[in-house]
């Protein structure tokens, strides 16, 4: 059975992807709402886009402060906010309502409280106030039509010493290169703390220094 889901998985994003990678070329194109299945679900051919994964380089403690940038359906929202706990505090940003909206869904479903939605781009200063421990764009960067001034502010909500997690898959039309990344963040005032994966598939954790 799961061999199966898995062949119809990759035959659609087979089909999908070509056209959606050449549509972003022209202009920012996040993932439409009606294919929010495509990112609630972790992708069956990298481990290290998994949810479990991600936040496993993290260290996440209860108590902390953590935004997912762009979070689609919420596929890490909801784990986010168990690993806070009640002491702590999630925000859920996303441009796009009817993702916010799925998020929502399934946050009341599972009881959690501890989350705040914001319906905002990066960049355009949502962020202003807050002060994070962690901050994740999980294949999220290159949907930013600016990115510069989305990363300075990022650097500014992040409390000195929290982490930014950027994670990037070549299975994303957007796909963004580490070397990209890594002149886009320095440029903000990060520096590379930790890499995991390799050149396709890959997570970069990005330091505030203290």
């Amino acid at each position: 059975m799961m061999l199966k889901i898995s062949l119809a998985f990759a035959a659609l994003i087979l089909l999908s992807f070509p056209i959606w990678r050449l549509a972003s070329r022209r202009r920012s194109l996040p993932c439409p709402v009606w294919l929010r299945w495509l990112v609630e679900m972790d992708n069956p051919f990298t481990r290290t886009n998994r949810a479990e994964v991600i936040l496993s380089h993290l260290n996440i403690t209860p108590g902390m402060h953590v935004a997912d940038v762009g979070c689609g359906p919420g596929r890490l929202v909801l784990p986010l906010a168990r690993k806070v706990g009640k002491e702590g505090h999630v925000v859920a940003m996303d441009i796009q309502e009817g993702m916010l909206k799925r998020t929502r869904q399934k946050t009341e479903a599972a009881g959690l409280d501890n989350i705040t939605f914001l319906r905002a781009g990066a960049g355009s200063g949502p962020l202003a106030g807050y002060r994070f421990d962690r901050i994740l764009l999980v294949t999220v960067l290159g949907e930013i039509p600016d990115p510069e001034p989305a990363l300075a502010e990022i650097h500014k909500a992040l409390k000195p010493g929290g982490l930014l997690s950027v994670t990037e898959i070549i299975f994303d039309p957007h796909f963004q290169r580490k070397k990209t990344v890594i002149r886009l963040a320095q440029n903000a005032g990060f520096k590379e703390r930790a890499f995991y994966g390799n050149a396709l598939a890959y997570t970069l954790l990005l330091e505030k220094p203290e």
